[in-house]
């Protein structure tokens, strides 16, 4: 057949066989390339939108995209996925093309839109389907390569305690023998560091017996000093009785020892732990003291069982109008005093509850006695009792008040529990002092008191300056008028 070259052109344009190329385009990876083509031509219409920008990626599994977490995961899927690439490509030797690896947490729905990769983001559909892989690294997470060395065995004691100054990481593992470890003990004491010192006692302690520990600081007392401390901050007692036991140190042994009771929160324990701190070797002063703690725990014991009972009964008065809020249990001193005070005033001296009795028991002061007493009287608003307080008889058989905490202290604790004005001007005359009663009768508005003091003072201008506070037509400004009349008063001004 004699064909022209234009009916040849026109035959193989026509026909749906071509001449072979090595461009086929045919070819499956030729279809993919133009697929690619195709999703990166949808840039334009994708980035003029920016508020994608200010979201935060995440991957298919929930993890921010550029976390640490997410860049490991990142390299071993991606390690991963070169091994199955090989393998897929011996398996389908048909195919001219390998199979896309296809991590969980490679792509993000914006990244195929915009066909590109950012900067710390994940790659794109485009690097995908480049023909050389894709490769992702994970950030260095150890230190920087110039300080591998703090990890070496080859730092002395002296380097090593210079570098656990800074902060840096030391092994002290790699000093085994007890001449290495009290070198790096007495290198760490020249270096007059505290958190050094104890961080080389943690590691003696780990790695010494406590016959030898003992035996090595008790000449060395400055490392001695911190071992105590850092024994009573982390509560390790046994340890440290063993310590004071060794260093034969009683009176420390037994504080020590003593401080173990609060550790109990039973009150019989607690009881019976106390009995025996009772013959350590204490001083004199903090053997009254374990006494005295004895014995108040054991009162209060009995007080708590009987007015618990008391209360659950409710026959007594007090107990009806003033429930209890709190047990008596392991309170201080003066808190039992004043529940006793409160509940138990008038009892007689012989039982445990009395006020009486608990003075002369534990040696209270006067001043504190009667400063706890008025306190809770004053409370119940039993003036009466307030009043007897304070009554003292002579040998003559006359009355006089006395009050050991001075009387501007009853007038304050009496106007704190809202005593009457007949009462507190009655404690106010008694101050002494006229600057002082002068002030306390103003300030809680004893009128009957500045006007008789001030006619007491012959101060006529005091006197007109206070009519002016009280009320109008009052029964008060009468009195002042009556004794700014009077003729019998000669007036200093």
């Amino acid at each position: 057949m004699n064909w022209t070259k234009g009916d040849e052109e026109e035959y193989w344009n026509s026909s749906k066989f071509k001449a072979f190329t090595f461009d086929d385009e045919d070819d499956e990876l030729s279809q993919l390339k133009e697929s690619k083509r195709a999703v990166n031509s949808l840039r334009d219409f994708v980035d003029d939108d920016d508020d994608d920008d200010d979201l935060e990626r995440v991957s298919w599994s929930g993890e921010p995209v550029g976390s640490i977490s997410w860049s490991i995961k990142e390299t071993a899927s991606n390690s991963g996925s070169n091994h199955e690439r090989e393998q897929l490509k011996n398996r389908n030797s048909f195919s001219s093309y390998a199979q896309l690896p296809k991590p969980a947490s490679t792509y993000s729905l914006s990244s195929l839109f915009r066909g590109r990769t950012r900067p710390g983001s994940f790659q794109s559909l485009s690097d995908a389907l480049s023909d050389t892989p894709a490769k992702s690294y994970a950030p260095e997470l150890g230190r920087p390569k110039g300080e591998y060395r703090d990890y070496s065995n080859d730092w002395s004691p002296s380097d090593t305690v210079r570098r656990l100054r800074k902060g840096k990481v030391c092994s002290l593992e790699r000093f085994r023998s007890l001449q290495d470890k009290l070198q790096l003990l007495e290198e760490a004491v020249s270096m007059r560091d505290g958190n050094v010192i104890t961080a080389v006692l943690i590691f003696l302690k780990r790695t010494l017996s406590k016959e030898i520990l003992f035996r090595e600081l008790e000449v060395r007392q400055v490392a001695l000093r911190h071992l105590i401390h850092f024994l009573k901050e982390i509560g390790d007692q046994k340890l440290l009785l063993d310590l004071f036991r060794f260093l034969d140190r009683t009176e420390e042994l037994a504080l020590t020892h003593y401080r173990e009771h609060l550790n109990i929160q039973d009150p019989e324990k607690r009881k019976e732990f106390l009995k025996t701190c009772i013959g350590l070797p204490f001083s004199a002063e903090d053997s009254a003291h374990i006494q005295d703690h004895y014995t108040l725990l054991e009162r209060q014991i009995i007080i708590e069982a009987n007015d618990r009972h008391l209360e659950s009964a409710g026959q007594t008065e007090i107990f009806r109008k003033h429930p209890r809020k709190a047990s008596i249990l392991n309170m201080p001193l003066v808190t039992t005093l004043f529940y006793s005070c409160f509940y138990h005033y008038t009892e007689a001296e012989g039982t445990f509850s009395s006020p009486v009795n608990l003075k002369k028991t534990f040696k209270i002061p006067e001043k504190q006695y009667v400063l706890t007493a008025l306190a809770a009287r004053a409370k119940l608003r039993a003036w009466h009792d307030v009043d007897a307080l304070f009554t003292t008889k002579n040998w003559l058989g006359y009355t006089k008040k006395r009050a050991p905490i001075g009387f501007h202290r009853v007038v304050e604790i009496l106007h704190k529990n809202s005593a009457p004005v007949q009462i507190l001007q009655e404690y106010v005359n008694l101050v002494e002092d006229v600057d002082t009663k002068l002030n306390l009768a103003t300030k809680f508005k004893c009128h009957d008191v500045v006007i008789d003091t001030c006619r007491d003072l012959k101060d006529r201008q005091q006197l007109l300056v206070y009519r002016s506070k009280v009320d109008k037509g009052s029964a008060e400004e009468e009195k002042i008028d009556a004794i700014l009349n009077s003729s019998q008063i000669r007036w200093k001004n």
